[in-house]
């Protein structure tokens, strides 16, 4: 594909990505099987080139709302090309309108392009750091000093992690392999199942996950699963398509009971292949009723895990176009639900059991916020320090500063997530 080619590829998938509200991945993903003509340096540009606009979506926003110009997709892709190629010229040449390029920019869109005012520090910090505006209350409460530096970590591009599967391999074994293919690896600092990979290199197509060695999954989410201490009968009761679950699997060795469950038939259909190639058997999977009652387990549960539906704060490195999609009122109705399934799996667990309440959310009313709203309304669960559980799980040093641990990118290299465990004291 010609440069303008790439370009005119780019502004269409911008423009469906804003029709329709439907995830960039996905969006992108059937927009390219749709045209198997297009190779795959011309894919990997064209994708690099709509999550750049995406990324950078606040700052690109304000400066042309600056000139009195709307952010179209044209002017977004177009302002994104000024920071890049420096020249209104430059940038008017891509927009060639031959055959397989773009329209050729109209006057008020050469103007808007060539009088972009730079980025400098008198933006206003979310355009500056590329967030919602009506986010700027929260994220200045949850990182103060720290914003800068955190928001500039969630809006880049985010690692290649993996878990390795040990019902098959162990973590050196795996890495050697990779090894011999050319994928360098290091061990992720906290998770003793982790390996990070160089670069995007395509890990789908390599034997190590052909075989069910490894799955792709961030740091923080393994420890999460770690942090879980799956033992006895163990309640995935958000499990989607059971990423969580292969890990709580692979930390019970074949060990206890696994119940994987979701709201969702479909999503939890999906479960099935990935099972298999992993080697896990056993997990029962249940399709959880309206009332998200679980009759059968009432009191019986040593560990539930809440991998909350939440807002995906903390996943904004992978999906920078979620954080433009996000609404107070979504994000009320990801509150009000969390407190709905927490009330839900608190009488899941027996006395001495568990719950491990994650979210892939920076917010601290996703977060503290629900917890602490729960432990209010009842005196018969208590939390327990992360440390003391890390210490037993992981080892070493454990990052949380309190009760609860939150991660981040800047400070810990994984997606934001939050964790607290909190146990059943009474009957």
């Amino acid at each position: 594909m010609t440069p303008a080619a790439r370009i005119k590829a780019a502004i269409e998938l911008l423009a469906e990505i804003a029709a329709t509200g439907r995830p960039a991945d996905r969006t992108i993903g059937q927009y390219l099987r749709t045209r198997r003509f297009i190779g795959g340096g011309d894919r990997r540009a064209i994708t690099e080139r709509v999550y750049d606009v995406l990324r950078r979506r606040g700052s690109l926003s304000w400066r042309l709302d600056a000139v009195g110009a709307d952010d179209t997709p044209v002017l977004l892709l177009a302002a994104a090309l000024k920071d890049e190629l420096g020249e209104t010229e430059a940038v008017a040449a891509l927009f060639d309108g031959s055959r397989y390029g773009p329209p050729p920019l109209t006057a008020e869109e050469a103007r808007a392009i060539a009088s972009l005012p730079a980025e400098d520090a008198a933006m206003p910090a979310w355009a500056r750091l590329n967030y919602p505006e009506w986010l700027e209350p929260a994220v200045e409460a949850r990182f103060g000093v720290d914003r800068e530096s955190e928001m500039a970590a969630l809006n880049a591009p985010a690692t290649l992690d993996l878990r390795v599967n040990l019902l098959k391999a162990d973590r050196e074994t795996v890495r050697a392999m990779l090894a011999e293919d050319g994928y360098e690896s290091t061990p992720t600092p906290f998770s003793p199942w982790g390996l990070r990979i160089a670069g995007r290199p395509p890990v789908a197509s390599h034997k190590t996950y052909r075989e069910g060695l490894v799955e792709v999954q961030d740091e923080g989410a393994q420890l999460v699963a770690l942090l879980a201490e799956p033992d006895g009968v163990v309640v995935d009761y958000c499990a989607g398509a059971g990423g969580k679950t292969l890990a709580l699997a692979a930390a019970m060795g074949g060990r206890g009971r696994l119940v994987a469950c979701d709201s969702d038939a479909e999503r939890l259909a999906r479960m099935a292949p990935r099972l298999s190639r992993s080697g896990v058997a056993g997990v029962e999977t249940v399709v959880l009723r309206a009332d998200g009652a679980l009759p059968d387990l009432q009191g019986q549960a040593d560990r539930v895990l809440l991998d909350m539906p939440c807002s995906g704060t903390g996943t904004w490195r992978r999906n920078p176009d979620a954080k433009w999609r996000l609404t107070p009122e979504k994000l009320a109705g990801y509150v009000a639900e969390q407190r709905r399934i927490l009330d839900r799996a608190a009488p899941l667990v027996k006395p001495g059991g568990r719950i491990v309440y994650a979210t892939c959310s920076f917010l601290l009313a996703e977060n503290d916020g629900v917890v602490a709203e729960f432990l209010q309304s009842r005196d018969d669960f208590a939390p327990l320090r992360v440390a003391d559980v890390w210490a037993r799980t992981i080892g070493g040093e454990c990052p949380a500063e309190g009760d609860f641990l939150s991660l981040s990118p800047y400070r810990h290299g994984t997606d934001a997530f939050f964790v607290a465990i909190l146990e059943r004291t009474g009957p």
